[in-house]
């Protein structure tokens, strides 16, 4: 009989590739598993950018005309929904294969408090759909005047130099 030196290690990275394999297969099964209909599940990349005024999202959207998108705000959540269709082709040969995925897709994302839902711009060229959402204004800290001996507060304004003067 060979004796065998254990080694945990070896033991969790096997365990983590097993993980890995099963998720992965979940998630790409997910992602172009045909769906009842026999259309594919299709889900586009999306880049959120924060500039000076505005937050801007990019949609890749290729093959998607702009009548098949819709984009809503409700409760401050965004989302970006429609369908890039199949199109149609004629077999030849007797097989073909389809790797492009189709269908419908949906994907949302919630914008900060105070967002006005009507200065919201979308744009749509060259199969990508851009978003330009203004930021909400900050709301800045009021400073409050504390009274004492029940007598109005008297707010003065300070300066930089010291009270003989010096700095």
């Amino acid at each position: 009989m060979a004796i065998i030196r254990w080694e945990p290690a070896r033991e969790l990275q096997s365990i983590q590739q097993e993980m890995n394999r099963l998720f992965g297969t979940f998630f790409d099964n997910q992602t172009v598993s045909a769906a009842p209909t026999g259309q594919r599940r299709w889900i586009p990349a999306m880049d959120l950018v924060e500039e000076d005024e505005h937050y801007v999202l990019r949609a890749d959207l290729p093959g998607v005309r702009e009548d098949d998108v819709n984009v809503e705000l409700e409760d401050n959540v965004l989302t970006i929904s429609g369908e890039r269709r199949t199109e149609s082709s004629e077999r030849k040969d007797g097989y073909y294969r389809l790797e492009r995925s189709s269908g419908t897709f949906a994907r949302s994302l919630t914008l900060p408090e105070g967002i006005d839902p009507e200065s919201i711009e979308a744009g749509f060229e060259n199969g990508v759909l851009e978003l330009r959402v203004p930021k909400p204004a900050e709301h800045k800290p009021r400073r409050v005047a504390i009274s004492v001996g029940g007598k109005q507060p008297v707010v003065e304004a300070s300066s930089a130099t010291g009270a003989d003067g010096a700095s």
